[in-house]
C-alpha cells in the first residue's frame, strides 16, 4: 500500500494525534525518520485533556498478573505490548518529561498536579524539538487508486505518498474530539477484517423509572453497595442514577458483562446489595423486629440506615407484597433485580470497544492486507475498564507500532 525503502530520510505519515500516535512519532523520530502527523481537529490530544479533567488518571499501579486481566479475552494479544511498554515503564516515561506521578489510594496512578495539560505541553515540546510536523486541521479521507493517501486540509485535498503510514484514529466515542469512527468503512473496502464498534464504559438504560424516582434522584449517587450480573460475583463500589438510568464507576466496570448480556438475551438483569456490609441473616433479624405504630420507610431507617435513594430504589423495583414479608424483603435488600436494556449511545461512552481485528495485524500491527499500514490505539479491537488501564494500551500500541515501522522500513 504504501512503498518500501530504508533510507531514514523517508517520511513516515501518521493519522491521529492522540496518545498511540504520538507515542510512535515519538518512537519514529529516535530512530531517524521524518514523522508527519495529521490530526482532524485544531489541536491534538484533545480527548486526552478532556479524560484529564478532574484527575489525570494516567495508569494503574495494581500487580501483573491483575492488570493484564483487565484486558479481559484480548489479554493475550494486549500482552506483548504491554510488556514491552508497561505500567511501570510509562511512569518511568512521564518523569523523564519532569512530571512527577504518585499512587492513589485505589491504586490509580496520577501526575502529582492531578493535570493532563503540562504532560502533554511537554511532550509535544520534545516531538517538535524532535523534528515531528503536525498538521492540525486535516482530516485523511482514505486512499486515491495510486495508493497515496487522501488528506484534506484547509488550503484543498492532498495527496501524500509516505514510506509507511500509522492509523490511530481512535473509536467512536466522543466524536466532536475527533475519534468518529469514520475510518471503518475505508479499511473496509481493503478487506480488513474490523468489528462493529460498540459503546464501552458507559451507562445504560432502564425501560423507564417511575416519576417520583426520576425527579427526585436523577444524578444522585447510589454508594456503599455491590452489584453483579444475576448469579456472578458482585464488585463493591457506587454509581449514579440517571434520568433514564445508570451510570458511574461500578457500572464501567461491569459494561462489557452486561453490553454482552443485552446483545444476547435483549436484557441483562443485574442485582443490587444495598447493604454489601450486612448478611441476609442479620437484615432479616432486624427487619423482623416489631415496628408498632411506625411506618415501614421509619422502619427501614432505624433498623437498617436504609433511607433516601436506597430506599426508593427499593420501593421502585420489589413488589408491594414484597414488605410485608421480613424473609422477603432481605432477599430483595441484598439482591435487588435491575433490568438494564440497552447501553446509551456510542457518542456517549468512555470508550468503544471493537474495532480493527488483531487476525487482520502481524506481529509488528501491520496490516496483512495494506502492506505499509499499521494500526495501533482504541481503534483495535480491545477494551478495558476506567483506571488508566486504556490509556497505558493506548501507549503501549503506539509504541509497538512505531517499533514495528522502524523494523518494517530497515528490513526493505
Amino acid at each position: 500500500m504504501t512503498s518500501n525503502t530504508s533510507s531514514c530520510t523517508q517520511t513516515v505519515a501518521i493519522i491521529g494525534g492522540g496518545p498511540a500516535g504520538l507515542m510512535a512519532a515519538e518512537v519514529l523520530s529516535q530512530a531517524g525518520f521524518r514523522v508527519d502527523v495529521y490530526d482532524a481537529m485544531p489541536s491534538v490530544g484533545r480527548k486526552f485533556l478532556l479524560a484529564g479533567v478532574g484527575g489525570m488518571n494516567i495508569t494503574h499501579s495494581e500487580a501483573w498478573p491483575a492488570f493484564l486481566s483487565r484486558y479481559a479475552e484480548r489479554a493475550p494479544m494486549i500482552a506483548p505490548l504491554l510488556r514491552g511498554f508497561d505500567a511501570q515503564a510509562l511512569c518511568a516515561w512521564i518523569h523523564g518529561l519532569g512530571i512527577e506521578t504518585f499512587v492513589g489510594s485505589s491504586g490509580r496512578v496520577f501526575p502529582t498536579d492531578m493535570k493532563a495539560a503540562p504532560l502533554l505541553r511537554a511532550w509535544l515540546k520534545r516531538l517538535r524539538d524532535a523534528g515531528v510536523v503536525i498538521h492540525t486541521r486535516h482530516r485523511w479521507l482514505g486512499w486515491n487508486p495510486d495508493n497515496t493517501l487522501r488528506i484534506a486540509g484547509p488550503e484543498g485535498e492532498l495527496s501524500i505518498a509516505p514510506a509507511a503510514t500509522l492509523l490511530a484514529l481512535g473509536g467512536a466515542s466522543w466524536a466532536r474530539l475527533g475519534s468518529d469512527g469514520a475510518w471503518l468503512p475505508l479499511l473496509k473496502q481493503h478487506d480488513v477484517q474490523v468489528a462493529a464498534l460498540q459503546p464501552a464504559n458507559c451507562g445504560f438504560d432502564v425501560s423507564a423509572w417511575s416519576e417520583l424516582l426520576s425527579s427526585k434522584f436523577a444524578g444522585a449517587p447510589l454508594k456503599n453497595i455491590a452489584i453483579g450480573l444475576s448469579g456472578q460475583p458482585q464488585r463493591l463500589g457506587e454509581c449514579v442514577v440517571t434520568l433514564n438510568g445508570v451510570e458511574g464507576s461500578l457500572i464501567y466496570a461491569l459494561s462489557a458483562q452486561i453490553r454482552e448480556a443485552i446483545n444476547q438475551h435483549g436484557a441483562a438483569v443485574v442485582e443490587i446489595d444495598l447493604l454489601p456490609g450486612k448478611a441476609i441473616g442479620d437484615v432479616n433479624k432486624a427487619l423482623s423486629k416489631p415496628r408498632g405504630s411506625r411506618s415501614m420507610s421509619k422502619h427501614l431507617h432505624s433498623q437498617l440506615g436504609l433511607d433516601g435513594l436506597k430506599a426508593a430504589l427499593l420501593r421502585e423495583l420489589t413488589p408491594a407484597e414484597t414488605f410485608a414479608d421480613p424473609a422477603l424483603l432481605a432477599q430483595a435488600i441484598k439482591t435487588l433485580p435491575l433490568t438494564l436494556i440497552r447501553p446509551r449511545p456510542l457518542d456517549e461512552a468512555i470508550s468503544t470497544a471493537g474495532g480493527v481485528k488483531f487476525e487482520s495485524m502481524n506481529g509488528q500491527l501491520m496490516l496483512t492486507s495494506l502492506p505499509g499500514v499499521f494500526c495501533a490505539g482504541e481503534m483495535l479491537d480491545w477494551e478495558a475498564p476506567t483506571g488508566g488501564y486504556l490509556l497505558t494500551a493506548c501507549f503501549a500500541s503506539g509504541r509497538a507500532a512505531g517499533f514495528g515501522i522502524v523494523e518494517w522500513l530497515r528490513r526493505g
